[in-house]
């Protein structure tokens, strides 16, 4: 779905007018109308501004433009509920809401992120835990968090 039907539908659900979405996010009626008919779009700071107020993604606003991965434990983060929010609600779509939560990394070290995925992570080939751990140190270890 395109960014310009994003906005028209989330207006929608919301019940407001255009107005009314208008005056939520600061901006003239017309602004808004000219992102509902693809004329324009809103700019980065708006963005964000939407995001907070709806409680949305940029990258969802955005049509998910990128593929996004946790850059600490290397979930993929193709939903909203899984990206992390700051303390102030807005999204860190570089982190799940696993591995960073209301500003603050959960994992304090690379070795305690290892120990929590050996011990719940699947083992379908029954791996020792040694090798299991060293193939997710390879992984991680190309994860922004951990250069």
């Amino acid at each position: 779905m395109e960014t310009r039907n994003i906005l028209k539908s989330l207006r929608e659900q919301n019940h407001l007018t255009q107005e009314q979405m208008a005056q939520r996010l600061q901006v003239t009626r017309q602004a808004v109308s000219r992102w509902e008919t693809g004329e324009t779009q809103p700019n980065t700071e708006t963005l964000k501004i939407i995001s907070r107020e709806f409680d949305i993604s940029i990258n969802t606003l955005l049509d998910s433009p990128r593929q996004l991965v946790c850059q600490c434990c290397g979930m993929p983060l193709n939903e909203d509920h899984l990206i992390s929010q700051e303390s102030d609600g807005s999204y860190n779509a570089d982190y799940c809401k696993w591995c960073y939560a209301d500003g603050k990394f959960v994992y304090r070290s690379k070795k305690s992120l290892l120990d929590y995925l050996v011990k719940h992570m699947p083992n379908p080939d029954h791996l020792d835990d040694d090798i299991r751990r060293d193939q997710f140190d390879l992984y991680i270890s190309q994860l922004k968090h951990w250069k």
